[in-house]
């Protein structure tokens, strides 16, 4: 009953459609008919830049990391796995916004694995940022980390619940960028890159993860 309901809130928490609020109360509109149409951090970053951005990956790791780490020191592995599944889902299909669809659920995942087993989380983070720093290439970063954590599980010997829940949280991953791997594969994919503005130095903000 305990991880039922653990379970419950994670999926609450991660429904908390964050990138579509925020855009809501500070510009009134819908981030839903901006940039790629999709409510997660990525997004809200590449339209509105960092003002918006840096909360919406805030909020969006918070509530998978959370819910988890809760239910990791309450129940244990199993349901810590359980809850932070529950919170991907919930921001994958919101309940918050009638189940219609959210976002890919890659800020969502990493707080949860930060819940759930702080060092594996830690070094997916720092495969994102390695991947992001040599491509330039968000989506990119974001499934060759989410592809590498059943692997950095089993090296570091957590149980098997963490690994099961990062093969499956991989491929639910790669399942939602189907559309970014055919970008990348025509050379079509949105890439950070340095420009100038007004013959000054400017860089054009990272878009970190949804």
């Amino acid at each position: 009953m305990q991880t039922a309901a653990l379970v419950v809130i994670g999926y609450l928490c991660g429904s908390m459609p964050w990138g579509y609020w925020l855009v809501r109360i500070f510009r009134h509109e819908d981030i839903r008919t901006k940039g790629s149409g999709n409510i997660g951090a990525t997004n809200v970053w590449r339209v509105y830049g960092r003002r918006l951005g840096v909360p919406a990956v805030l909020l969006d790791t918070a509530k998978g990391f959370v819910p988890t780490l809760i239910a990791t020191k309450l129940a244990g592995h199993d349901a810590g796995a359980l809850t932070g599944g529950a919170a991907m889902l919930g921001h994958w299909r919101p309940l918050f916004l009638r189940f219609r669809k959210g976002g890919k659920m890659v800020a969502t995942a990493g707080g949860a694995f930060l819940g759930l087993a702080p060092i594996l989380g830690a070094v997916g983070a720092g495969v994102w940022i390695l991947t992001f720093a040599l491509t330039r290439y968000a989506s990119l970063a974001s499934m060759v980390s989410a592809v590498s954590l059943p692997l950095w599980s089993w090296l570091l010997g957590y149980p098997w619940p963490v690994t099961v829940f990062a093969a499956l949280a991989a491929a639910g991953v790669v399942v939602l960028h189907r559309a970014n791997i055919r970008r990348l594969l025509h050379g079509e994919e949105n890439r950070f890159t340095r420009k100038r503005k007004s013959g000054a130095a400017g860089v054009k903000p990272a878009a970190p993860p949804s």
